[in-house]
């Protein structure tokens, strides 16, 4: 595909190389900017749970040319089922196909799809720099100098923070900007070898913890589980969070009580508790700009997280290359993406909020699909 090159940035440095960064990463080196990536981990790794990939998030990997590798390496399907939680059916939710040639919905492990998107990095021969972060950063009018934590130092056209929901750079240069805050909720993962009777996504729902099954690639699958979270003084090990799941998955039946009774203490479990944040505009400070987690972070309701910072690394991107400066640009980039974002985080977190207060599961169905819906259009 030809793409109109970015005449105003000519070198790039993206702080965090997750799923966001690379996707900025990307899709800057691809109109012509020199791009290069610190991430804080030493060995740039991801943690082992599955991610659910709706139809939005494949059209956005289709514009970086990532769809082919995610189809091989994942696991594709037409639709998803809702059961209650004893496993009784109750519907199915067809996904539309949103463009064609699209698949509609899929899933696949998270740490495979990183190694798709690294591959991709390395392709176009972007530097990436591990172990290491931002420590300052100083805009001068036509770039910005960075100092790094290792005692080096840089000057750039643009600087992008995708450090995650604890971000740095958003700590450094956004001083109108507050932390994400939690929703009350928790969240339980566990991958887990395919239930043999599992074909499609599926929802559990009536029950105070709503949980779902996501297959990840032909023999294996994540399952999550949603509870109120009870602030604790130690994490649980794993031991604790084994115990504690399958105590969770009593009332199950179905998959999601075929995998309570075949569950073994070598399958990855997590348990995190749940945030959230729509920062406020602006997005963007001098030449510093934000996106992902550390901007936009939602809950895992509507399974668009990764959609929406890959969707952003792309919309800058573009904006950049339509605008005749950076100023210009990036205000058009945080225009774009704010409405979108709130619609997101706004409806995932209502959608907690139901579940917390033990409400109608039609009305939880409905905001759902309608948010659904409005994310199939064009971003």
């Amino acid at each position: 595909m030809e793409r109109e090159n970015i005449s105003s940035v000519q070198e790039a440095l993206i702080v965090g190389g997750g799923i966001g960064g690379m996707a900025a990463a990307i899709a800057l080196s691809e109109r012509g900017v020199k791009v290069e990536i610190v991430d804080l981990d030493p060995e740039w790794r991801v943690y082992g749970a599955g991610i659910t990939i709706t139809g939005p998030t494949l059209r956005a990997y289709r514009r970086l040319g990532l769809l082919e590798a995610i189809k091989a390496q994942g696991a594709i399907t037409t639709k998803t089922r809702l059961f209650k939680y004893d496993g009784t059916h109750l519907h199915d939710l067809e996904e539309p196909v949103i463009e064609e040639g699209l698949p509609a919905t899929g899933g696949i492990m998270r740490p495979v799809l990183h190694k798709i998107m690294q591959k991709r990095v390395r392709e176009l021969e972007i530097p990436v720099r591990l172990g290491l972060t931002v420590s300052a950063l100083v805009n001068t009018g036509d770039g910005v100098d960075v100092a790094f934590s290792d005692g080096s130092s840089g000057h750039y056209d643009l600087v992008v923070g995708s450090d995650s929901v604890f971000s740095g750079v958003r700590e450094l240069s956004f001083p109108h900007m507050a932390p994400a805050q939690p929703t009350g909720q928790g969240c339980w993962r566990i991958s887990i070898r395919k239930p043999p009777g599992l074909e499609y996504g599926e929802f559990y729902l009536g029950h105070a913890n709503p949980c779902g099954i996501t297959a990840c690639a032909p023999d294996q699958v994540y399952m999550w589980m949603l509870t109120p979270h009870v602030e604790r003084e130690s994490f649980m090990d794993g031991e604790e969070l084994f115990n504690e799941l399958k105590r969770l998955l009593g009332d199950f039946g179905g998959n999601a009580g075929w995998i309570r009774d075949n569950m073994t203490r070598s399958d990855w479990i997590n348990y995190r508790p749940l945030a959230a944040v729509l920062q406020p505009m602006p997005w963007y400070n001098g030449r510093i700009v934000l996106l992902g987690d550390a901007v936009h972070a939602t809950t895992p309701h509507l399974a668009s997280g990764a959609g929406m910072a890959v969707e952003s690394g792309i919309v800058l991107a573009e904006e950049l290359a339509r605008a005749g400066d950076v100023a210009a640009g990036l205000s058009a980039y945080q225009q774009r993406r704010y409405p979108r974002c709130k619609d997101v985080i706004d409806s995932s977190v209502s959608v907690g909020r139901l579940q917390l207060a033990h409400g109608d599961p039609r009305e939880h169905a409905k905001i759902l699909e309608g948010a659904l819906s409005r994310l199939n259009e064009p971003f």
